[in-house]
């Protein structure tokens, strides 16, 4: 990842799309210094989200490592560590920029703050790198991006922007479309992270539920022999006991017995029932912070597997924290947001000696058959699900969708199985260097747009994080026994795709809703084989190979892969199924019953959208599509045509 971003170190816009743990910080070291050192910029001014992070940029000696340059940031300008001279933080950076001196670093409020006093004028000819770019936003109210946006207006000063999650959990843009377009991107996957590690290789992800008090089933997912972070639920939501205190000192009892603080660190002990001696950072009791905190920015951490066991938090210890050995992250609770939940899975992603297997494990309050809140829990567990399936997109090997046509050739180091590239049939390469399957389908349409190539080959988490966040989507996906699955893959993902990019033509729209579709449904249909297959005890001591060999029998099982096909299935399917398997019968009826009940209707704008279907139909057939039709898609486009005339005649459209 590092090589691949310095390679388009000359850019002025620079977009780093990789996952946490992925060498972000050093990247923009050796990106930073060439600026400085190659390009004629003044400064470098490097901006995190919070002070903790600010250690990420501590003074590394890359000469050791064979570059040309160390990078030496001054204690003075590492905001994150000095209090701030000469009147506080923002007066440092005028100071600062006034200076000859070449790195700062700062937190993203003291960055706001230091651009209300001095202004945009001030910070040109110099690289401004922004880690955690998602925090910015491209809504007038998010003064980071509007300021970036002024920025990139102006257009003097290089940007770099990092992040390990680009889609926000408030579905707001980071970027506008006309500022990104300005970006050249540098994508990592999660799958090339991974392939390329020496120890690890696996993450697994799961989620469970709990009725009472979670404190009282932590321990059936929580294994006190794995170096792991718990999350505990935000004080304001459903899933806490309002005491936050005393839930740490549950989870404590529960391990085992109390020994006392440790004088050094500050670390609670806990002797476990075989007699193990657990060293805990609590971060979540205020007492004792900040030599908790200091403890666990030691280089200790870092080279001492048994410096600490478990790490107990509540806002912290997130994004950026940096914890090699960490194997489990144990999230308590539904968290709304993505974006967090990538980052809280970053924190179990480091490689590390003896590190075979992350896991990331979400507990969450089960939906109780005879609450009156029963709807409000069906919320929250959807959205859980709608989660985990875009995780399992993320966590995915890249895709590469091709049309299949006679003059196709196999591509060079690509692997097309043991019956080699075969002319006459639909094939699945897998690039065992990259990560990437190249994939033949029938009907493709092929993006034309420089634009719209960029956002199949490196967008599509982003457009399927939108697709499966939608509310509409979810509860019909999952509990509509009546849906008709290209209802969700043509209607639904298509709106989302006018509405994200609406600067792409008809055509190239309806090639980024097919790429998506076919990314997000090949992918859940492989993993469902590959668990079938593992189940029936055909598991392969690689299992990190499950998803490959799964897509490739997924494709080779269906012979001809074509849109059509594509589109008739369920993306929700699955989720469907781990539903089903957590929850017991009575509850699940609840939970269908709830969302049944609220079955969404068809809007003007869906309807207009299966009208123009349903014209499409006619032309390809001769005929309209019947409201008697015994397939369930032409039914759908002609009861969308008749809401069309319907709603026209009712002047509901312009």
């Amino acid at each position: 990842m590092q090589e691949r971003a310095y390679e388009r170190r000359g850019e002025q816009y620079l977009l780093i799309k990789s996952p946490p743990a992925s060498g972000k910080s050093r990247a923009l070291m050796f990106i930073a210094l060439d600026k400085l050192e190659n390009q004629g910029l003044k400064q470098a001014i490097v901006v995190v989200p919070e002070k903790s992070i600010g250690a990420s940029f501590n003074d590394e000696l890359l000469t050791k490592q064979g570059f040309w340059a160390d990078w030496v940031v001054q204690p003075k300008w590492n905001l994150c560590n000095a209090p701030g001279e000469d009147g506080g933080k923002v007066n440092s950076v005028g100071v600062f920029l006034a200076s000859k001196d070449k790195l700062l670093i700062c937190t993203h409020a003291t960055f706001r703050f230091s651009v209300e006093k001095f202004g945009i004028e001030v910070f040109d000819d110099r690289l401004i790198a922004v880690d955690e770019f998602h925090h910015a936003s491209a809504n007038p109210d998010n003064k980071l991006g509007a300021y970036l946006g002024q920025m990139i207006a102006r257009d003097k000063v290089h940007i770099v922007a990092m992040t390990g999650s680009y889609f926000r959990g408030d579905t707001e843009a980071v970027l506008a479309p006309q500022d990104e377009a300005r970006f050249d991107t540098v994508t990592y996957t999660y799958y090339e992270q991974l392939n390329g590690y020496e120890f690890l290789k696996e993450l697994d992800i799961g989620y469970f539920f709990y009725s009472g008090s979670y404190a009282d089933d932590i321990l059936k997912v929580l294994d006190p022999d794995e170096k792991t972070i718990i999350h505990i639920p935000n004080v304001n939501s459903r899933e806490s006991t309002k005491d936050k205190i005393k839930e740490v000192d549950h989870i404590i009892h529960e391990l085992g017995e109390w020994q006392g603080v440790e004088k050094d660190t500050g670390f609670q002990l806990v002797k476990t029932a075989e007699g193990k001696v657990l060293r805990i950072a609590d971060l979540v009791d205020p007492d004792n912070q900040a030599q908790i905190q200091a403890s666990l920015r030691s280089s200790k951490i870092k080279t001492d597997r048994d410096y600490v066991d478990i790490i107990i938090a509540l806002g912290m210890a997130k994004e950026g924290f940096d914890w090699i050995w960490c194997e489990h992250a144990l999230t308590v609770g539904y968290r709304s947001s993505l974006t967090e939940i990538v980052q809280i899975i970053g924190r179990a992603t480091r490689d590390a000696p003896g590190k075979t297997k992350a896991r990331f494990t979400n507990l969450i309050a089960e939906p109780n058959a005879t609450e009156q809140a029963v709807t409000e829990a069906v919320n929250d567990t959807l959205k859980a699900i709608a989660a985990s399936l875009l995780m399992e997109q993320v966590l995915a090997p890249r895709f590469e969708f091709k049309p299949k046509n006679p003059g196709n050739a196999p591509a060079e180091g690509f692997d097309y199985g043991d019956a080699g590239y075969q002319p006459d049939k639909c094939n699945v390469g897998f690039n065992h260097d990259t990560g990437q399957f190249q994939i033949e389908i029938k009907g493709l349409t092929e993006p034309k747009s420089t634009e719209a190539v960029r956002i199949c080959r490196e967008d599509l988490n982003e457009v399927i994080a939108t697709f499966v966040q939608d509310k509409t989507t979810i509860e019909r996906g999952l509990f509509d026994a009546e849906l008709v699955p290209e209802e969700l893959t043509q209607v639904r993902m298509g709106k989302i795709i006018k509405d994200k990019f609406p600067e792409l033509d008809k055509e190239d729209q309806e090639a980024v809703r097919q790429h998506a579709i076919a990314a997000l449904n090949i992918t859940q249909q492989a993993k469902q084989i590959a668990l079938s297959d593992i189940a029936d005890g055909n598991n392969d001591p690689a299992v990190n190979t499950a998803l490959i060999d799964g897509v490739r029998k997924f494709a080779m099982d269906v012979r001809e892969l074509d849109i059509d096909l594509i589109d008739r299935i369920n993306p929700f399917s699955e989720a469907y199924a781990i539903l089903a398997k957590t929850m017991s019968e009575d509850s699940l009826k609840q939970v269908a019953a709830a969302i049944t009940a609220k079955r969404t209707s068809l809007t003007p704008e869906e309807a207009k959208e299966l009208a123009i279907r349903a014209v499409k139909f006619k032309k390809e057939r001769g005929r309209l599509p019947a409201i008697s039709s015994m397939d369930a898609w032409e039914k759908r486009m002609a009861e969308g045509a008749a809401a069309f005339v319907r709603f026209k005649d009712e002047g509901r459209y312009d």
